[in-house]
């Protein structure tokens, strides 16, 4: 008896104690939509405590505020969009993508399908709304020269995200600017009405959007935890490409408030075309090419008020070294 004892003692010293799961927070560019159901479906389904995570997924109040949060420490991870992230690296912030989601851009002018409004030609003699100062507004005239557009075609009038938002449900507007996953279910859910996007990214638009951001310092002092955290988001990309209902499931059931059901996955399910470009086709996700990423740092010297030494080395904004094969 006392010997079984001893080995049963043995075995337990030998194994040593259980390794704890390495906190970590994720911080969203925003509140929670569509888009970000990935996540909620890779910790329901386990795959970041397989990787020794334990998640913290915290909704966000903007890209810029997420990225502040992320290089100051305050966060491990961040979900946001990468050309906020390049302008500010581009001022010294030390922040890098080791990831990006979304290669093709969601910025598009929507209105009510009911309206016929589906392609460049038709925004002629209409009216838009904007936000003056953000994203898609500096990228507005680009996409209005890779179509012939004039702004003198149609009646622009400004307000900030939710002015904009109302402009369109009450017919002050017949379009605004927006991203196609994003508001367009924001005015589906206050109206029943369907919306139907221009894309940005089908006229020569051609710049990624959201990804995974760190800090430069997590980069050299803890990239095992960047490839457990890539590892285990991949997974949780794909699982939900396959399954949108159960990603956005998963959404729900953490953050029941998050939105009806049917427009959440609708959301989801816009976002997904969103992943791969043609020259991505194929591959796993986050695998964004040189070239898409050069061509987005191209666009924000030209358009985006990023200082024209950005482009001499795009590659110093973004890594795909931390991705599973």
């Amino acid at each position: 008896m006392i010997r079984s004892l001893l080995i049963a003692l043995g075995v337990l010293l030998a194994a040593g104690p259980a390794m704890a799961a390495d906190k970590v927070v994720l911080m969203l560019n925003w509140y929670v939509y569509g888009e970000h159901a990935p996540f909620f479906l890779g910790k329901a389904k386990g795959f970041y405590a397989d990787q020794g995570i334990d998640l913290e997924i915290q909704e966000g109040r903007g890209s810029a505020m997420t990225a502040q949060a992320v290089a100051a420490g305050t966060v491990q991870f961040g979900y946001f969009d990468v050309p906020t992230m390049i302008k500010a690296a581009a001022k010294g912030a030390p922040l890098v993508s080791v990831g990006v989601l979304l290669q093709k851009s969601p910025m598009s002018v929507m209105g009510f399908t009911d309206k016929n409004i589906r392609k460049p030609e038709d925004i002629k003699g209409k009216t838009v709304a904007t936000t003056p100062g953000d994203s898609m507004s500096q990228i507005w005239p680009f996409f209005l020269q890779k179509t012939g557009l004039k702004e003198s075609d149609f009646r622009t009038v400004s307000g900030d995200a939710q002015t904009k938002l109302n402009a369109v449900i009450n017919g002050q507007a017949d379009l605004l600017l927006g991203y196609s996953m994003d508001q367009s279910m924001k005015i589906k859910d206050a109206t029943g009405k369907d919306v139907t996007p221009i894309m940005f990214a089908d006229y020569g638009v051609n710049m990624v959007s959201s990804g995974i951001v760190v800090q430069k310092d997590l980069v050299t002092e803890n990239p095992d935890l960047i490839r457990r955290f890539m590892t285990a988001t991949t997974q949780s990309v794909e699982a939900a490409e396959k399954a949108p209902a159960d990603a956005t499931a998963a959404v729900l059931a953490a953050l029941p408030k998050a939105g009806k059901p049917d427009t959440l996955q609708e959301g989801f399910e816009r976002t997904i075309p969103l992943y791969r470009t043609d020259e991505t086709q194929g591959r796993r996700p986050f695998q964004v090419t040189d070239a898409n990423m050069a061509e987005t740092v191209k666009l924000l010297v030209e358009y985006g008020g990023v200082d024209a030494d950005a482009a001499k080395d795009p590659k110093a904004f973004y890594t795909n070294d931390f991705l599973p094969k």
